[in-house]
């Protein structure tokens, strides 16, 4: 039975320059620190570096949307770190805003702002 999202893993074949570049967009540092691995908790999920990990999963692979508060201002931050456009900002209805861009190994990371979504009570 499936318990909920917990990592997503994006490749970094410059392990060094990942781990800077997230730790400068997320404003962390990485819980785990190692050289096969490198691993920030986001909320309480976890966002892995794999310097062995594939780039692109082919035309079936997904794109984990990571929630933001205001998208205007994620993009822009994120923009300005050096990632790149995607797909620009669309609403999908309901209020709901989505968008990707890919950082520097090509790793396509989305965006969400959803005023409807709530995170459950810590158990």
């Amino acid at each position: 039975m499936l318990l909920g999202l917990r990592t997503v893993i994006y490749s970094a074949p410059n392990l060094e320059s990942a781990k800077q570049w997230y730790s400068s967009l997320l404003g962390i540092e990485p819980y785990f620190d190692e050289p096969f691995y490198v691993g920030f908790n986001v909320g309480g999920y976890e966002l892995g570096l794999d310097p062995n990990a594939p780039a692109a999963q082919g035309a079936g692979g997904a794109t984990a949307y990571w929630g933001v508060a205001d998208l205007d201002a994620a993009m822009a931050r994120i923009l300005g770190l050096g990632a790149t456009s995607v797909t620009p900002i669309q609403d999908v209805g309901g209020g709901i805003r989505v968008a990707t861009v890919a950082d520097a190994a090509g790793n396509v990371i989305g965006l969400i702002e959803n005023p409807h979504f709530q995170l459950p009570p810590p158990v």
